[in-house]
């Protein structure tokens, strides 16, 4: 017996002393390769997030390691293990539109007329995220603004490759247009919405839907702080806020490529610029440039980068960069002046910044009403953050109400 207590007790030693280890080993990296602005408001919260977050991926490396499963199924796991139960106000089914998984929501309450309905596409840098991590935000939008909410599972990179995430996301859009009267929605009401991977996603299913005849037109997109290029990342914002919380630079290239080819060969080349011809870069300057970034978000700091030509290996890997339906900052006008009224959330200290003020550009160009909201004590993600209880920020529930607003203008 007492061997058996001695044993037990070293190895509950030994799990404190590594757990701590962990802890302390996250906390280095994050004070040592992060770097939290002044502006942002409750930093030492972004930093437990961060932390948290850095200590999961570590955890998944060593798990990886010793052959239990992977980091990226581990990470998966840990972000979508909470369960919410239950909703009072509103009725959840999982469902199949099309061989894609949806969670739907449906207010309960009578409704005089039909609801607004509204397509939900996750952020997660197409690798993470799911239904679950975005589960609080979406019973918020359909309890807050009365819509019927349909969250999308699609598929995620890097074991499914672009334009898996993109097919399934518009395929399950199909779909709900096709229905929409079995859901009580009205066909003059439909949105498309996304965060982060999921604003790319929303931002490429609008494109694609715009001039079609043969489905009800969608009467909105909501775009929160989308990625919608990967030209240039060298932008002003993403050299501002390179380490910033909780998406550095490097990682945003990173999650594209994933996307994009199922690994990340290629990343040092996309950072540095040297991964797209000089004749083709010119040919989007027009669209991708830091001349139409407004000269007051340059003010923190921003140094011209000479452009770099590449070689045909590497544009070979990663030429579908400039596909609408993977970057949609670089559709053409035809397309972009049948979009419909927009909505779109830019956070200051966000390396994304720029891509979302550039789309708000070009929509405006094109005719196209934008409602623009910019939180500028704002980092990336912080819309959902809110639904993680204590370490919420009040800036992400105020661009959370700009949403709720914007959709019961509609």
């Amino acid at each position: 017996m007492a061997v058996v207590l001695t044993v037990l007790v070293l190895f509950l030693a030994g799990f404190v002393a590594g757990f701590i280890l962990l802890v302390m080993g996250a906390i280095n990296f994050d004070f040592s390769n992060s770097e939290i602005p002044p502006g942002v408001n409750q930093p030492a919260k972004l930093r437990i997030i961060h932390i948290i977050l850095i200590s999961t991926a570590v955890v998944g490396k060593i798990l990886e390691n010793i052959g239990i499963c992977t980091q990226v199924s581990f990470v998966r796991y840990m972000q979508g293990r909470k369960t919410l139960g239950v909703d009072p106000k509103l009725f959840i089914k999982d469902l199949w539109f099309e061989k894609v998984p949806v969670r739907i929501y449906q207010p309960k309450a009578l409704s005089a007329s039909q609801r607004r309905g509204v397509m939900f596409f996750h952020g997660g840098g197409w690798v993470f995220g799911s239904i679950e991590t975005h589960e609080k935000l979406c019973r918020s939008i359909a309890r807050d603004s009365d819509s019927v909410v349909v969250s999308v599972g699609y598929r995620l990179a890097p074991e499914h490759k672009y334009p898996a995430a993109y097919e399934d996301c518009l395929n399950a859009t199909q779909h709900f247009l096709h229905r929409l009267e079995h859901y009580g929605v009205d066909p003059a009401r439909v949105t498309v919405c996304g965060d982060s991977a999921g604003g790319n996603l929303a931002a490429a299913v609008s494109q694609t839907l715009a001039g079609r005849s043969d489905l009800p037109k969608l009467r909105a997109q909501i775009l929160l702080y989308p990625g919608l290029q990967a030209l240039d990342f060298n932008l002003p914002s993403y050299q501002q806020n390179r380490g910033v919380p909780l998406l550095f630079r490097e990682r945003a290239a990173f999650y594209v490529l994933q996307y994009l080819n199922g690994n990340a060969t290629n990343l040092e080349e996309v950072l540095e610029g040297s991964h797209i011809p000089i004749d083709i870069k010119l040919n989007y300057q027009k669209w991708v440039s830091p001349d139409n970034i407004p000269e007051k978000f340059k003010v923190r700091g921003y140094k011209p980068r000479v452009l770099l030509d590449c070689t045909t290996e590497v544009f070979e890997k990663v030429k579908r960069f400039c596909e609408p339906n993977l970057c949609p900052l670089l559709a053409a006008d035809t397309i972009l002046q049948q979009l419909p009224e927009s909505f779109i959330l830019t956070c200051e200290y966000d390396v994304l910044r720029d891509d979302g003020l550039l789309y708000k550009k070009r929509l405006e160009d094109n005719g196209v009403r934008v409602t623009w909201c910019h939180l500028e004590d704002g980092f990336h993600g912080i819309i959902n953050s809110f639904g993680s209880d204590w370490l919420s920020f009040p800036s992400g529930k105020r661009g959370l109400d700009n949403v709720i607003n914007f959709l019961k203008s509609l």
